[in-house]
């Protein structure tokens, strides 16, 4: 649920994942960004936020379903901000089912982008602050391979195959 807010103080707390300690930061208890050690894009702690991990047990309690396999749509209340076009391809990328996966391209064509603007829609998923609740790992290249993820391509990987989307390979 996409909700808008900017008042009150930041919080942040943080979650031990199979990815590494995820980064979850939001304001008046609604999630405004969830990221990943060594994200491009990921927000730092800044000293006037202030740690508040009761504001985020919802969300905790919801990452530990995911990652332990018991749940496969998150329910959180969430605010970002973006453009008109990020929000678009945003609201598009949630609609992408758990275990599946879509191509950048159709996902510009289900958006009615050119295809000459795909590359928009890449950068849009790139700029997308709820890593693994807005499941942007789910869109991959026409040819099958994992073409950029703001928390690196190996995660988006582990995520897809802990979702049943890939196959575990073997080494």
């Amino acid at each position: 649920m996409d909700t808008h807010t900017d008042t009150d103080t930041t919080t942040f707390t943080t979650f031990e994942s199979p990815l590494g300690e995820l980064l979850l930061v939001g304001r008046a208890g609604v999630l405004t960004s969830l990221s990943m050690p060594g994200q491009r894009t990921a927000p730092a702690v800044r000293p006037d936020w202030q740690r508040d991990d009761d504001a985020f047990t919802e969300a905790t309690t919801q990452l530990t379903a995911y990652f332990a396999g018991r749940l496969t749509r998150f329910d959180l209340r969430f605010a970002t901000d973006g453009t008109d076009f990020q929000r678009r391809v945003w609201q598009a990328v949630d609609t992408i089912p758990y275990g599946t996966t879509t191509t950048y391209g159709t996902l510009a064509a289900q958006l009615g982008v050119a295809r000459a603007d795909t590359p928009a829609v890449g950068a849009a998923l790139g700029a997308n602050p709820l890593l693994i609740v807005r499941p942007c790992h789910r869109v991959i290249g026409a040819d099958g391979s994992m073409r950029g993820y703001a928390g690196g391509v190996d995660r988006k990987v582990r995520l897809l195959t802990h979702e049943g989307a890939l196959q575990p390979t073997l080494v």
